[in-house]
């Protein structure tokens, strides 16, 4: 059995990626290089899990165990309905004594291979072999029998939902969260003996309909089976438009032209950025962390119509295909800015899809973190109007501007800004917008504001911060919009981090509802629990920098140039203060510890660009250079942090380029230092921009001189416009830092001026 998944893998992957071949080698296509298990081994939280799926497609599955240690597969998935969820729906193929079955098996398991488009795994102690490819909304199983003496049966499971069977397909739906029900249709090659509910040793096939918690359904196929092919279709508008997904994209058996076609859609996809040099690690690294970008958001439009959760209601799409499954937080700083470039249209459907949510719920506010299942309000802020922003003020004019500024609006100024909450604004809402800040509770104060959640706590800095940025965007959209007094009241209101900087410590400082400065406080422990007693999974280290958009003032804050970087340095040469048990026993988030900088989490994301603003760009390029190497790697645990769907890695396909969008608004983009000998980028207008790097060589991470179209270039940033313009930034390379590159005051990148 074992040899027979080797041969039909055989004829799914191409020759050169087997271990041993005849057919000689070829050159590998980006998707070749996709190595799914890069991070399946978690530092602290919650690993990446390996997905097969399409780009951006709502059929998502991935093995379901704790991480790659697991010892057990509990069954076979059929969908994820959310970022790192459960499958919803569950098959177990299964030979031996009918009254042993259960509704789900735990199965031990070997020979697992996983590809973008393809799955295939022994389940050795059954001996059952299993092949998977996906579609965008179906998907196709080989279940290869070996007990050729014993009947085949699969065991087809929903957790919470019913079943229905006409003895020849299983249709149904389970529950998801609230409102939402996903729905399937399911059929097989051969037609079954039976399919009918368990009854101990006998299949009962009087029961045509089957619910509750774990109703399963069991499909007998005769003794001397060698192997079931399995199709199906998902919805989330019903089981008729789940078969109706299944035949117009999945026609026959043939699960190879399924995995084919899912290959060359990979490899369409990966290809808009194609990368030369580097070692065959950093070029996997790259292709994998470009593949995770596409794992959110997903479309779920069937046929031009979709089902929102937002109001209960299955909506025509007029065109547009909708989008959910994001969480803003983590994406807007790089994810988002990333598809602007190389998808703009999927860009544009996205937000646009924002816009549909907000005024499809009850209250018209901008989402934070759209799911499948709805608004679930997580973490603080409101980001979604950075991304808006972003995307308006690099020519993206296929929205609808005013209407989405009053919806981001709305989120901000009628919702409470307490984090993890979807509450009207409260007491602390009008401190804020009175005072300019958000209070933090004083030392043993109890909490009594009704808004805040019990564990997230008030985030008093993570909240004023991230709000005066979220308030900046607002300004500038009033500013497109001509609306001159909103633009003026929120950009005025989007200097308020001032007032929580303290002047002595130079960190911003949580002050209580009388102004005063929470004391004694220790910028590395006084927070509480993942630091959400003032900031949120991260001290006070890495909220110090969080000011994208006026990044200028905070130099002057931090008392000029020389100081910003040596404050910089102090940061990732300060040691934790602790053990690691204890420091990550209250800062779990806090991960990929260079001193006190996280490169596991988004928040800190930026900071290794900032030394640009300083005029040191040098500092830059080596510190991004080996935070690379030193946290992203070709390996189990070569993620360091909880990576998001995109929002992590999308700092690697960055940074390995060359560039960064440290402030998403502004449109622009930071040099650091790239990874590859030569990069080429198929942006969405059609052209091509090019990172060329001269005298290259592994260990040449500085910058010596640079060239923009071949034009001289001293400044440690671009343009948005100078990208899609296409043409080429050429850097020439060397082993030692040229400290006077882009080192004069002209040449730092923009922040946000008052006129």
């Amino acid at each position: 059995m074992k040899r027979f998944v080797r041969l039909l893998l055989g004829c799914l992957v191409p020759c050169c990626l087997l271990t041993s071949c005849a057919c000689g080698v070829s050159e590998k296509t980006p998707v070749d290089y996709v190595n799914p298990y890069i991070g399946n081994i978690s530092h602290l939280l919650v690993p990446t899990y390996p997905t097969v799926h399409l780009p951006n497609s709502m059929l998502r599955v991935y093995p379901e165990r704790e991480n790659f240690t697991g010892n057990t597969i509990a069954g076979l998935p059929l969908i994820v309905t959310s970022h790192r969820g459960s499958s919803a729906f569950n098959l177990s193929p299964y030979q031996g004594e009918l009254k042993e079955a259960k509704s789900i098996i735990d199965f031990g398991y070997d020979n697992e291979v996983i590809k973008p488009y393809y799955y295939s795994v022994d389940l050795d102690d059954e001996g059952v072999g299993v092949q998977f490819a996906p579609s965008h909304q179906s998907g196709i199983y080989r279940i290869d029998f070996s007990q050729k003496d014993k009947p085949a049966y699969l065991i087809f499971n929903t957790r919470n939902g019913e079943l229905t069977t006409d003895g020849r397909a299983v249709s149904g739906f389970q529950k998801v969260w609230g409102r939402t029900k996903v729905y399937i249709y399911l059929e097989t090659d051969k037609a079954p003996l039976k399919i009918g509910t368990h009854k101990g040793e006998l299949i009962d096939t009087n029961d045509r309909t089957t619910g509750g918690n774990n109703a399963y359904y069991i499909m007998e196929y005769p003794q001397g089976t060698g192997e079931v092919t399995l199709r199906y279709g998902v919805s989330f508008i019903s089981a008729e438009q789940a078969e109706k997904n299944l035949r117009r994209e999945i026609k026959d058996y043939d699960l190879k032209a399924v995995a084919d076609a899912g290959r060359k859609l990979w490899n369409e996809t990966l290809g808009k950025i194609r990368v030369n040099g580097g070692t065959e690690d950093e070029r996997t690294v790259f292709y994998t962390s470009l593949y995770r970008t596409y794992e959110r958001m997903i479309c779920i439009s069937e046929d031009g119509r979709y089902y929102s959760a937002y109001d209960g209601q299955v909506h025509d799409d007029e065109g547009t295909p909708f989008y959910v499954d994001d969480w803003i937080w983590d994406t807007y700083r790089a994810t988002h800015p990333l598809r602007l470039i190389i998808d703009a249209e999927k860009e544009s459907d996205m937000i646009n899809s924002f816009i549909r949510m907000a005024y499809q719920m009850p209250r018209h506010w901008m989402p934070t973190f759209p799911e499948v299942t709805g608004d679930s309000r997580r973490m603080n802020s409101n980001h979604g109007v950075a991304t808006v922003l972003d995307a308006y003020n690099k020519g993206m004019r296929s929205f609808d501007l005013a209407k989405a500024y009053e919806v981001c609006k709305a989120a901000i100024t009628e919702k409470t800004l307490a984090p993890w909450s979807s509450k009207p604004a409260g007491v602390l809402d009008r401190f804020y917008k009175e005072h300019g800040y958000f209070p933090a509770l004083a030392v043993g104060e109890q909490e009594t504001v009704p808004e805040v959640h019990s564990w997230e706590r008030r985030q008093p800095i993570a909240v004023t911060l991230g709000t005066v940025y979220d308030e900046w965007c607002l300004g500038n959209i009033a500013k497109a919009l001509g609306n001159e007094r909103e633009a003026d009241y929120f950009l005025k209101r989007s200097l308020n981090y001032r007032k929580v900087f303290n002047e002595e410590t130079r960190f911003f400082h949580p002050k209580d509802s009388f102004g005063n400065f929470i004391q004694p406080f220790d910028y590395r422990f006084s927070s509480g629990v993942g630091g959400r007693d003032a900031y949120d999974e991260n001290n006070g280290w890495v909220y110090r920098w969080d000011v994208p958009h006026n990044v200028a003032d905070l130099v002057e804050m931090m008392g000029g140039k020389k100081s910003f970087v040596e404050e910089l340095e102090r940061m990732y040469s300060t040691p934790l203060g602790k053990g690691r048990p204890d420091f990550h026993y209250q800062f779990a988030d806090h991960t990929g510890n260079v001193g006190q900088f996280s490169m596991g989490n988004e928040p800190a994301m930026h900071i290794p660009y900032l030394y640009n603003y300083a005029g040191e760009p040098w500092r830059t390029q080596k510190r991004v250079r080996n935070l690379l190497t030193q946290w992203f790697r070709n390996d189990l645990m070569g993620i360091p942090g909880d990576e998001d769907g995109g929002g992590l890695t999308s700092f690697v396909v960055f940074s390995m380029i060359g560039f960064y969008p440290v402030t998403p608004g502004l449109p622009m983009y930071t040099i650091g230092s790239p990874v590859f000998k030569d990069v080429t980028i198929q942006m969405s207008n059609g052209r091509n921009f090019r990172v060329v790097c001269r005298d290259y060589s592994p260990e040449n991470k500085f910058i010596q001189s640079a060239k923009l179209n071949g034009k001289e270039w001293n400044k440690s940033w671009f343009s948005h416009d100078e990208l899609m313009e296409g043409g080429v930034l050429e850097l020439v390379m060397g082993k030692h830092p040229n400290k006077e590159w882009a080192s004069a005051d002209d040449a730092v990148p923009p922040s946000f001026e008052m006129e």
